[in-house]
């Protein structure tokens, strides 16, 4: 399986992250989802997953931060397009971020939430996975629920580096 997201000049688009322009924002973080182009997925998909979060962010805050976690997209989309988390989010499931953990208690707490690194540029890693079932999650899961309810229905995966810029 492939997964590709348009880059500019090798960066997420400024459209989806700290540079966002304020109609894209929601209490000041950036909430429009980029496009994913999905390829050569699994005959036996049923639906797919996304995972994206930010290794870069332990030496600032101390943890990975989730910016984004989704599941039960429809396997036959070869696309999510742009800003699905908030247009199509009545087409599938999406998870909490790291905005609803105690320790932070920001805004918005589930579905997408983009890059704004604080120091430098961070690599955000993008995982779709493909699913060979509907999983029985409800919009608000915690991504150790995606994981452990995903066990043994993961038919597929790709990841790929989403670098955005702070500066």
């Amino acid at each position: 399986m492939k997964i590709n997201v348009p880059l500019e000049n090798g960066l997420l688009p400024d459209r989806y992250g700290k540079f966002a322009p304020a109609g894209n924002k929601s209490a000041g973080q950036p909430v429009t989802s980029f496009p994913i182009k999905i390829s050569d997925a699994p005959a036996t998909t049923k639906a797919y997953a996304i995972v994206m979060v930010d290794y870069d962010s332990i030496p600032v805050c101390g943890f990975t931060w989730i910016h984004w976690i989704a599941t039960n997209i429809p396997g036959d989309w070869q696309e999510i397009p742009e800003n699905a988390s908030l247009e199509l989010k009545d087409r599938f499931i999406q998870g909490k971020n790291s905005n609803a953990s105690r320790f932070v208690n920001g805004q918005p707490q589930t579905g997408y939430t983009g890059p704004t690194p604080p120091d430098q540029t961070h690599n955000y890693q993008l995982t779709v996975y493909a699913l060979d079932q509907i999983l029985p999650l409800k919009n608000g899961y915690w991504l150790n629920e995606f994981l452990q309810d995903a066990e043994g229905h993961i038919v597929d995966e790709a990841t790929i580096q989403l670098p955005s810029r702070a500066n």
